[in-house]
């Protein structure tokens, strides 16, 4: 059965916002002037027993991405797996995938954060929505990187 999620959050941010949009609580909708910056063990530790979240880097040079044991098992994967990732696009459903493609592309012309509510369909497993936070890394100019956090949301009806 498909989950719905009612007010799906998706926009771009400056890099200057960085600390803020990574706080604990813009991940958790609570009140945007909160300082603490998030680790995955805080979000965690706040959040409902079962969700998962996980820290996640996609280098530009060659695509490869670098995940930690979290994200392998919010999209259903062993972990460690080898993942390309057009094949990780691949488990995005629609309109969600597009979505963050166009977000994806912006965040590295503009040099500018993201967030973005995504339904996934893991390899194993019932749909399911997670909430993408990503950042570029710049060297000079250039952005080399993209990462961030992928929280699992809970179920909503």
């Amino acid at each position: 059965m498909r989950q719905t999620h009612p007010l799906p959050i998706h926009h771009s941010w400056p890099l200057h916002d960085r600390a803020r949009q990574f706080a604990l609580g813009q991940l958790l909708d609570h009140h945007p002037l909160d300082t603490e910056l998030a680790t995955a063990d805080a979000i965690a530790a706040a959040l409902p027993g079962g969700v998962r979240i996980g820290e996640w880097s996609c280098d530009l040079a060659d695509n490869g991405l670098h995940w930690s044991g979290e994200v392998y098992r919010l999209f259903g994967l062993p972990d460690a797996a080898a993942v390309t990732r057009d094949e990780t696009v691949a488990l995005y459903c629609e309109p969600s995938r597009a979505a963050m493609e166009r977000l994806r592309a912006y965040a590295i012309r503009h040099r500018r954060g993201f967030t973005l509510d995504a339904e996934i369909q893991p390899m194993q497993g019932p749909r399911r929505w997670m909430r993408l936070v990503a950042a570029p890394i710049c060297e000079g100019d250039a952005v080399v990187k993209l990462q961030g956090l992928k929280i699992e949301l809970p179920a909503r009806a």
